[in-house]
């Protein structure tokens, strides 16, 4: 056992343990790291090798030697094994000293903060956030701790994060640390989430019907209460995943398309004319599309898939890609022909068709067919 390698097992444990030893939880040491010192027999086989790598120990902390009686080579006082009983000494060893040294000290500041009955769910949320909290520039932690101070005296404040009334915290600031901010937050109060107002949830909507068009607005993108509370009665909601296919949407009577915005596509149950009326679908016939198509039925919304069926696949076999991810799990809300097509997606090897591989013509000979 080298020095060098004995470095790397110490900062392979630091690593795995300095979490838990910054909250106070040693019961991973001490740590031994046996050196292998060489027998009577490979000492002799090459006696300068076995000098050196003695040597190589010589004057390194936490080494205890060894006395050995060789009948060859008489009394040797070799080096037997690295002790490590504390988690400076690991980091020590480990060339982890000033790493360690604001790893504690900052876990210790936020437990000291944070009052009973929480400390111990605090504790272990703090050893899960050494890493991040090591790695923050003083500054930030600063900002870190004021944060999550005034979050446990308001922790339902409905202020937007520019509202914050902390120096040195902006809305870019909470986005890059946020994870950090939540976990540390609900374990210090038992709270779920910050009690923050969160930014308003916008669907882009096109009236393709002058008449159903609020104020003359034929294209908009609006926060799902302010839809929600609308009083509308399309014909027809399309409700298409490609953002360029929604603007491609000629005039049509009594006609609404929306854009579904992927997995996002469940937040349009919450507006009653979407959910009352039933939509007609269109997504990437992949698997992808299947899923987001089984979600929004999931929501109790009527619907119809519009272009994503077998004779479509077949149509366009020239323009298929490849889906390197497919959707996993049980698309229970598919009817029984849309699962035979996610099976054929799979069976001729994870094929996709892209809803803009399609040629618009064909797409509104089908799409206007299905409002009758």
């Amino acid at each position: 056992m080298t020095p060098a390698w004995a470095a790397a097992l110490a900062l392979k444990k630091y690593n795995r343990h300095v979490g838990s030893w910054a909250v106070g939880d040693d019961a991973s040491l001490p740590f031994a790291i046996p050196l292998h010192p060489p027998t009577e027999a490979q000492a002799l086989a090459s006696v300068s090798a076995a000098v050196d790598w003695a040597k190589s120990w010589e004057g390194t902390a936490d080494v205890l030697w060894t006395e050995r009686r060789w009948a060859s080579l008489g009394q040797q006082r070799i080096p037997d094994r690295v002790q490590l009983d504390t988690p400076v000494a690991v980091a020590a060893f480990a060339g982890k000293t000033t790493h360690w040294q604001r790893a504690f000290s900052r876990a210790t500041s936020l437990l000291d903060s944070v009052p009973l009955p929480h400390t111990d769910r605090f504790a272990t949320a703090v050893a899960r956030s050494v890493e991040e909290l090591a790695a923050l520039a003083p500054e930030d932690f600063t900002r870190l701790f004021g944060v999550l101070e005034w979050l446990r005296v308001h922790p339902a404040s409905g202020l937007y994060i520019r509202q914050l009334p902390i120096r040195g915290v902006d809305t870019k600031w909470v986005q890059k640390y946020r994870p950090l901010v939540t976990r540390l937050h609900e374990a210090a109060t038992g709270e779920s989430g910050l009690g923050l107002a969160d930014k308003p949830d916008l669907v882009r909507v096109r009236f393709l019907d002058p008449a159903l068009a609020p104020g003359g607005l034929a294209d908009l993108a609006a926060p799902v209460t302010e839809l929600a509370a609308m009083d509308l009665s399309p014909e027809v909601v399309y409700v298409f995943e490609n953002l360029e296919s929604v603007l491609a949407m000629p005039p049509l009577p009594g006609a609404v398309v929306v854009h579904g915005s992927g997995y996002a596509v469940d937040r349009l149950a919450r507006i009653p004319w979407i959910r009352d009326l039933g939509v007609v679908y269109w997504g990437d016939l992949d698997s992808h599309g299947f899923g987001i198509l089984n979600r929004l039925r999931a929501q109790g919304i009527a619907l119809s898939a519009a272009l994503m069926d077998l004779d479509t696949l077949e149509k366009f076999k020239d323009l298929w890609g490849h889906e390197p991810k497919p959707a996993v799990g049980t698309m229970q809300h598919l009817l029984p022909e849309e699962l035979a097509v996610v099976e054929q997606l799979a069976t001729r090897g994870n094929v996709r068709l892209e809803q803009e591989r399609i040629d618009w013509t064909t797409a509104m000979t089908v799409l206007i067919s299905t409002r009758r």
